[in-house]
């Protein structure tokens, strides 16, 4: 046992070790790169691995949507593009939490201006946020969940917008600085809460310049943009293709200077050799991990023992040794990312179905289960999967090799990501490739998902004592105690198996050496703005 532990402590210190150094790195190539002399014009040239679904982040929930949008808009506030999870202003210049914790009070700063000239004012603010908070009828909010301490908000004058809580909140301000939150103009909203599915009217650096579907978005420099001197270059054009291939393929013939989300490792060094010092590779933890979502409404997956069997039948262990290198995803843990406070430790982690050191005992008590669920000789089934091999197809390919060893068929099934994500929502699925990404490390966003009736529980499971135990440590000011919630909350869903977590992610973000100023996050969601990033060079 003793031996055990130990290897315990050195995974999780390991793996704080590794976050430190990332936090060094980054931090010291800030600090380079800021000292250096930004220079003006230049269209930054990227490639993406999707289209989005719709052009309203309010609604989505994909890299495919944020990358492209981000620039265009501002927000609230946001996460320090140089120092994650730091909460800076944006169009809030101050703000202040009452003693008791339920009032925040916001000051709009002045002179921002939407791209069709009108201000942006606390109206706006109350808008945007009224329709993430209390979604009209129609109207789709992904993570309206984590912000259910919020009563009401108030636009007292055209600079001060004011949010009234039912509860002190845990980390409210931390939920307002989500990139996902872009300040739309009230008066389109009122006309169409759905407008901005397929419009843009922002704030931000950027305006958009053009967008065909499927093929490109261009942005072109605002020069009203409230941030003086910003931003630094003329504009900005993504590349769209779900081939990992092409898209190293671009980074390699300089027709892209960057892949924001990730590149598997031997495109990384495939790269590297042919451009030397020309090229530049961040390589981050990522906030988020790639598992599988089961419809409990559908058979078999009604029944407890067929999804403990198909979680079990998942060896993670040998997973993240063969599917790091292909794809970035190498670390099990349950619902919170491994190596941060709200991680599950992993000797506590290792009692869960699925997350058994031995595979082979796995494997037996995987079919044991699903021979008293009435399937001694397994059944078959079909995986729906988004049409983006990084990394949904190669960790399809991976568990559908080890769910065949416990006598499990199945038919990996990719669909574009429009359809996808609609397949996902609508529950239109036995299986589906469910990642759970989030902007930071905080549970309101992790966890609302396995709350009865979440936009985001698309296996549409109901657990009172979930329910609870989410509103519990969402009220929890006490770090300890939260934890403590938070811990009790994951037990219950990996006991249950009512969602299979499979691996975390980290990613390698590459770019030219002449692209400077971007400090990759730990999540592609954040630091998309692009307001400070310049090009050394054209």
């Amino acid at each position: 046992m003793a031996p055990r532990i130990r290897r315990q402590g050195t995974l999780v210190t390991f793996v704080l070790l590794l976050v430190l150094v990332a936090a060094v790195v980054v931090a010291t190539r800030a600090a380079v790169q800021a000292a250096e002399t930004p220079r003006r014009g230049g269209v930054l040239l990227a490639v993406l691995g999707a289209d989005a679904p719709s052009l309203d982040p309010h609604q989505e929930s994909t890299f495919a949507n944020i990358q492209l949008v981000a620039p265009l808009y501002s927000l609230l506030l946001q996460i320090d593009p140089y120092n994650y999870p730091k909460i800076i202003g944006d169009a809030a210049s101050e703000w202040k939490i009452a003693p008791d914790g339920l009032t925040y009070t916001f000051k709009i700063r002045q002179g921002v201006k939407f791209h069709d000239g009108s201000p942006l004012t606390a109206a706006d603010v109350k808008a945007t946020y009224d329709k993430i908070v209390f979604p009209p009828q129609g109207v789709r909010s992904i993570r309206k969940n984590a912000y259910s301490a919020v009563e009401r908000i108030e636009a007292p004058d055209p600079s001060t917008a004011v949010f009234k809580l039912k509860f002190p909140s845990a980390s409210l301000l931390d939920n307002l600085a989500s990139p996902w939150n872009v300040i739309f103009p009230k008066k389109y909203l009122d006309k169409d809460p759905n407008y901005f599915k397929t419009n843009v009217v922002g704030s931000g650096p950027f305006k958009l310049k053009n967008y065909t579907r499927g093929a490109a978005f261009e942005g072109v420099r605002n020069p009203d943009y409230f941030v003086k001197d910003r931003p630094y270059l003329d504009g900005y054009k993504f590349f769209i293709s779900p081939e990992t291939s092409v898209r190293a393929a671009a980074i390699r013939s300089g027709r892209a200077y960057v892949e924001f989300r990730d590149l598997p490792n031997a495109e990384v060094e495939a790269i590297k050799k042919q451009l030397g010092d020309k090229v530049v590779v961040q390589q981050t933890p990522m906030v988020g991990q790639f598992g599988i979502t089961m419809n409990n409404t559908v058979k078999p997956f009604t029944d407890p023992r067929v999804r403990k069997a198909l979680t079990l039948g998942f060896d993670r262990y040998t997973a993240g040794k063969v599917l790091y290198q292909l794809t970035g995803l190498r670390d099990p843990g349950a619902l919170m990312r491994p190596g941060t406070e709200w991680a599950m430790p992993p000797a506590e982690l290792e009692k869960f179905p699925g997350f058994w050191r031995d595979a082979e005992k796995s494997r037996a008590e995987a079919r044991r289960l699903l021979a008293e669920a009435g399937y001694p000789n397994g059944f078959k089934t079909v995986l729906k999967n988004r049409n983006v091999k990084l990394p949904y197809q190669d960790l399809a390919v991976f568990v559908i090799q080890e769910w065949r060893k416990i006598g499990i068929e199945v038919d990996n099934r990719p669909i574009e990501t429009a359809a996808w994500f609609s397949d996902l929502r609508e529950a239109n699925f036995e299986l589906i490739i469910g990642p759970t990404v989030e902007f930071m490390d905080d549970p309101d966003q992790f966890l609302n998902r396995y709350t009865t009736g979440a936009p985001q529980n698309y296996g549409r499971f109901s657990d009172p004592a979930i329910d609870d135990l989410f509103s519990r440590q969402a009220r929890t000011l006490d770090p300890a105690e939260r934890k403590k919630l938070v811990n009790e909350l994951q037990k219950i869903v990996l006991e249950n198996a009512y969602y299979m977590p499979g691996l975390w992610w980290t990613r390698n973000v590459v770019h030219w050496a002449k692209v400077k100023n971007y400090v990759a996050p730990p999540s592609h969601y954040t630091n998309q703005k692009l307001q400070d990033v310049w090009l050394a060079e054209d």
